[in-house]
């Protein structure tokens, strides 16, 4: 068989320019830190024939952190991909008790100096402390000889790290020999490359890791800004994530082509930890309205205050009456007892109506209205003392002589708050959405509060509400979102959306709604459903929330084959294994839900 040509030194050159293009080409596209330093050190030592190698990368608090070793005649392959933990002590580049510089290790004087060192022989070195190389060649039988330690500086000529290369082998014999002079330039290139190829990773590390670390802030801050929904912007996510990984799972059925890169992962909880931030721009009262009059407080306490006002003034008329002798003082009293009574009835039935948890009948509504009409006097200027703006609403309408008598329930013009804005989000046409806005922004009016027929909320705070996710899209299409994150507006925005077209704010139906959109939709009901820190509703337990969503199902609300996946994979129960109380946990025969068992 023809013995292979040997190449000329030109020809081995021209190769490995050629091979360090390939390289840097590579380094450039490996997105994984661990792949792209292990990558870096194997990469060097195939172009220098090395036997081993370590990779250092600079540290914060000014080390050298072993981050790949390798040295293949001893099969030790330690950091990087490996699994295998270095458990080595980093290299310092100062004396932790002078500040001077550690000159002694050639790894640290090269990250120092930003100088290459090429040691024909370690034995041999005069310059540098080789005595731990040394009791390692004794333990290991290794003889470490030849040495070429590179400082790895990125573009803006920083240090970041070191390469350091061990043991040269001649191509033909094996034998151990000095780094040449001619392998020392292209190693000091692909450091080069390797160190800004590097340092961009980290840099995209790095702003990744701000951009996650404000994305949670931002949720952290939402849930913060209201006491009853605190950790609803922390669950969301993890319900998304439990639920997404059992559709991707899913080996059969309508779900079974349905799958994730890791691009599409980072995208889905970026989605669900923004999925609200639109809340910022929602009042708090509005948010936490626990009563149907309270607004920054609740104003059941100054109703009752004038209920006891006008008490006082029967007892007064009694006695008055009594003193001018204009009847019966028997009879006087008993009509003052049911007197008292009554306004006692009648304030505990609006007490009553103001919890909002009872539907409100319209003889209900009517009993408020009457109720309204009660006359007391007020003897006092109310436009002393109060803020600018509710100033201004009083203006509307001249002050009234005093002492005036006033309904004991009103609804005034400055109960009314107008919108200010020409336009809101809703008639945005851009964005596509489809809801009614209510004419006034706020109507404060006592009665008009009180007569809501079921919750705590007037139709302007329900507006005001749902305007959260209007506002949720309109923020989140206005930030340049890469590539890999662009659907991320769509998943945070369509989780109040209905399968069949009957949701908000664009009333999209099923086909219009992409899986991971639908499958936020599921984990924000059920987390709603089943959260113990709100004030308008005591939690449910599992079964009911379960019963409650199967109805949704029912009615093209959610997603069935998504529901089905929720049940049947057990998510639901995962879930409320980790976040439910123990006392809402209770049995669910998920038989009676699935489609199958219908």
């Amino acid at each position: 068989m023809a013995k292979k040509a040997k190449k000329t030194p030109d020809q081995n050159k021209a190769s490995s320019f050629e091979r360090l293009i390939e390289i840097g080409i590579a380094l450039s596209a490996e997105q994984d830190t661990n792949r792209l330093m292990e990558t870096i050190l194997l990469e060097a030592k195939e172009l220098s024939n090395a036997d081993g190698g370590t990779l250092y990368l600079k540290t914060e608090d000014n080390n050298l952190k072993f981050e790949i070793v390798r040295t293949d005649s001893l099969k030790i392959a330690m950091g990087g991909t490996t699994g295998k933990e270095i458990i080595f002590p980093p290299v310092l580049l100062y004396d932790p008790e002078t500040g001077k510089e550690n000159k002694a290790n050639v790894a640290s004087c090269a990250g120092l100096t930003g100088k290459s060192i090429n040691i024909p022989d370690a034995y041999d070195s005069k310059d540098f402390d080789f005595s731990g190389t040394r009791k390692f060649d004794e333990v290991t039988g290794y003889r470490s000889k030849s040495f070429l330690t590179v400082p790895m500086k990125n573009s803006q000529d920083e240090i970041i790290g070191v390469l350091q290369l061990l043991n040269a082998q001649d191509e033909d014999t094996g034998e151990v020999i000095p780094f040449s002079s001619d392998i020392q330039p292209l190693i000091e290139a692909l450091a080069s490359q390797a160190a800004v190829a590097l340092d961009n990773k980290q840099l995209l590390d790095a702003q990744k890791l701000l951009l996650d670390s404000f994305i949670k802030l931002i949720a952290s801050a939402i849930d913060a800004k209201s006491p009853y929904t605190g950790g609803h912007c922390q669950r969301v996510p993890e319900l998304t994530m439990m639920l997404a990984k059992a559709a991707c799972d899913a080996k059969d059925g309508p779900l079974a082509d349905f799958d994730l890169s890791e691009d599409d992962w980072y995208e889905l909880t970026i989605s669900a930890l923004l999925h609200d931030c639109g809340k910022v721009t929602t009042p708090e009262y509005v948010v936490d309205k626990a009563t149907k009059l309270e607004t920054i407080y609740d104003r059941i306490h100054e109703i009752r205050t004038r209920f006891e006002v006008v008490k006082r003034e029967a007892e007064i008329e009694y006695l008055k009456a009594v003193a001018d002798g204009k009847g019966d003082t028997e009879k006087l009293r008993a009509e003052l007892g049911e007197r008292l009574a009554k306004l006692d009835d009648d304030f505990a039935f609006i007490a009553k109506s103001n919890i909002g948890g009872e539907f409100m009948a319209p003889e209900k509504i009517e009993r408020v209205e009457e109720i309204a009409h009660t006359k007391w006097t007020r003897t006092l200027d109310d436009r002393l003392g109060i803020s600018q703006e509710e100033k201004k609403r009083k203006d509307r309408t001249p002050p009234p002589d005093l002492p005036v008598v006033e309904n004991l329930l009103s609804d005034r013009d400055d109960h009314i708050i107008y919108r200010e804005e020409e336009t809101v989000a809703a008639q945005d046409e851009k964005h596509r959405f489809k809801l009614d806005v209510p004419e006034l922004k706020f109507n404060l009016g006592e009665a008009y509060n009180l007569s809501i027929p079921q919750g705590t909320l007037t139709a302007e705070e329900r507006f005001k509400i749902n305007d959260h996710i209007m506002q949720t899209i309109v923020m989140l299409e206005q930030l340049p979102f890469p590539e890999h994150l662009k659907r991320v507006p769509e998943y945070a925005g369509g989780h109040h959306e209905k399968m069949d077209g009957t949701g908000y704010p664009r009333k999209l139906n099923k086909d219009d709604m992409s899986i991971p959109a639908r499958i936020m939709a599921i984990a924000d009901i059920f987390e709603a459903l089943t959260a113990v820190d709100r004030p308008y509703k005591a939690p449910k337990t599992l079964s009911e929330s379960v019963k409650i969503m199967s109805f949704m199902k029912k009615d093209a609300h959610i997603d069935g084959d998504l529901f089905e996946l929720f049940l049947t994979s057990g998510v639901y129960k995962e879930y409320a294994d980790q976040f439910l109380e123990k006392d809402q946990i209770d049995e669910v025969d998920i038989s009676e839900y699935l489609e199958g068992d219908e």
